[in-house]
C-alpha cells in the first residue's frame, strides 16, 4: 500500500483497515538468519492477523507454528480531525498512536488493557521458552514493543535489537 497518499482521518482509518487484513508482498523473502532462528526455535508463535500469519508461513516453512489473537497489534484508531487536515499514513500512525496513548480509544481497547494484554503475552512466551529453548514471536511492532517492556520488567534484557523494521530481530534473554 501507498505510505506517499494524504489521508483525512476516515481516509486513514479506510487506509488502516485495508493493510490490517493485507499480507505480505509476493516478492518479500525473509533473511536467512530469521528462518535459521525459526528452525532452531522451540516454539514459534504469530499474531492471526494475514501478514503476521503469511510471515510465520515465510519464516517457519512447514514447520506448524501457533497463531493467537493475544499477539495482534494494540489498536491504532485515528482522532477524528477536521477533513482539511490530510497527512500521510505514517503521520497518521503518530498521531493515533498518542491519541490511543492518551487515552483516545474510540471504546477499542484502552491503553491498559494492551498492557494487561502484553504482560499475558509475555508470560505466554516465558513459559514457552521454560526449558531454557529459544521462542519465536511474528507478529507487530508497537505491541512487541509493549512485549518487550513486559519481559524487562520481569527481569529479561534485550540483547539484539534490530529495531522494528520489516524482518527486524529484537531478542530478550533472561538475566542471570
Amino acid at each position: 500500500m501507498s505510505r506517499k497518499v494524504k489521508l483525512t482521518s476516515s481516509g486513514y482509518r479506510d487506509w488502516w483497515a485495508t493493510y490490517e487484513e493485507g499480507g505480505i508482498r509476493r516478492d518479500q523473502s525473509p533473511p536467512d538468519s530469521l528462518r535459521a532462528l525459526a528452525a532452531r526455535a522451540v516454539a514459534v508463535f504469530s499474531s492471526t492477523r494475514r501478514r503476521a500469519i503469511e510471515t510465520a508461513r515465510a519464516v517457519a516453512g512447514d514447520r506448524p507454528f501457533t497463531s493467537d489473537m493475544l499477539f495482534i497489534e494494540a489498536p491504532l484508531p485515528p482522532p477524528p480531525l477536521p477533513d482539511g487536515f490530510k497527512v500521510s499514513p505514517r503521520s497518521w500512525g503518530v498521531i493515533a498512536r498518542a491519541a490511543w496513548w492518551l487515552g483516545y480509544g474510540e471504546g477499542g481497547e484502552t491503553r491498559a488493557e494492551a498492557e494487561a494484554r502484553a504482560q499475558e503475552a509475555a508470560e505466554r512466551l516465558i513459559t514457552a521458552s521454560a526449558d531454557g529453548g529459544e521462542v519465536l514471536l511474528l507478529a507487530h511492532g508497537y505491541f512487541n514493543n509493549m512485549i518487550g517492556i513486559a519481559l524487562q520488567r520481569r527481569g529479561w534484557k534485550l540483547t539484539q535489537d534490530q529495531g522494528f523494521r520489516y524482518w527486524s530481530v529484537r531478542r530478550f534473554e533472561p538475566r542471570g
